[in-house]
This record gives C-alpha cells, sequence and structure tokens, in this order.
C-alpha cells in the first residue's frame, strides 16, 4: 500500500513566530514550538468553526479568526514529546481552489512564493484524487493551477 499523496509529496509550510502551519486539500495543520517540559495541563485550546485560541502556561500563544471554516467537531490538537502542538483542523470547503492563503484572517500569511507553492501541491492533490493509480508525487506542475487548475470534469471518459 503506498502513502497518502501529502506524504510522498511533502509539504508547503509557512513559517511563523510560534511555529509552522501547512494544508493539505481536506485539512489545515498548526505546529506550535512550547517549552520543554510542557504538561498537557499547561494547554489550553478551543477549536471553533471559524476560531482558534491557543495559550500555554496562561501565555496566549495564538488567537483569532481563522481563514475559512472548519468543521468543529474533527478539529484535534496533541502535545508531542512535551515540546510541540500539533493542530489538526478539517476544512469545510475541501476544493483545491480553496487553498488558504493565511491561517487567521489577517495574521500569518503565505508570502507569494510560499502560497504559490500550496496552490500547486493542492492542485497536484486534486490531480491525484481524480486519477487514482497515478503517482503524481514527482509531478511538476505549470500554467493554469490558480484557483485549483483546468477543470476536467466534464471530459468525457
Amino acid at each position: 500500500m503506498s502513502a497518502p499523496f501529502e506524504e510522498r509529496s511533502g509539504v508547503v509550510p509557512c513559517g511563523t513566530p510560534w511555529g509552522r502551519w501547512y494544508q493539505t486539500l481536506e485539512e489545515v495543520f498548526i505546529e506550535v514550538r512550547v517549552p520543554p517540559g510542557t504538561r498537557a495541563g499547561d494547554v489550553r485550546c478551543s477549536l471553533q468553526s471559524r476560531h482558534i485560541a491557543l495559550s500555554v502556561r496562561g501565555q496566549e500563544v495564538l488567537q483569532g479568526k481563522l481563514f475559512d471554516s472548519t468543521i468543529t467537531d474533527e478539529g484535534t490538537w496533541t502535545l508531542e514529546d512535551r515540546k510541540l502542538i500539533r493542530i489538526v483542523l478539517m476544512k469545510t470547503n475541501r476544493d483545491a481552489g480553496n487553498c488558504w492563503t493565511s491561517l487567521l484572517e489577517n495574521e500569518y500569511a503565505a508570502d507569494p512564493w510560499v502560497q504559490d507553492q500550496m496552490q500547486r501541491k493542492l492542485t497536484l492533490e486534486r490531480f491525484q484524487r481524480e486519477n487514482p493509480g497515478f503517482d503524481f508525487s514527482g509531478a511538476e506542475i505549470s500554467g493554469n493551477y490558480s484557483k485549483g487548475g483546468p477543470d476536467f470534469s466534464s471530459l468525457e471518459k
């Protein structure tokens, strides 16, 4: 069995002062570095459809309105090795054209190059889903890939 597309193709991270975030067609991943030895009891994390709030040991780390909506019941957070918090949000809109340009509405935006690479990756991921069995992990995409790339769904098979 082959690994999921996003594992084979790598991630396109957007660095932040507290860590990084990246996305796939379905999910947004947030990785927050925390002081070594942090315990789960030190963490307060609220995940709502359009809002996130994270504090560690009483210090606010991340708070605000998300770029787009998520499925509240599907959001999770974990503390790994007592030094990294990983938050996984499930996107409500899972089109390749729904490439988040920032994590929050007005914060943690991807620079133009990173945004371009994120959109390319989501477009390739979409092609992989539409064409199971083909390996797109080493593929390069050029041309019109903005907003998810060309739509081939109306073509006869």
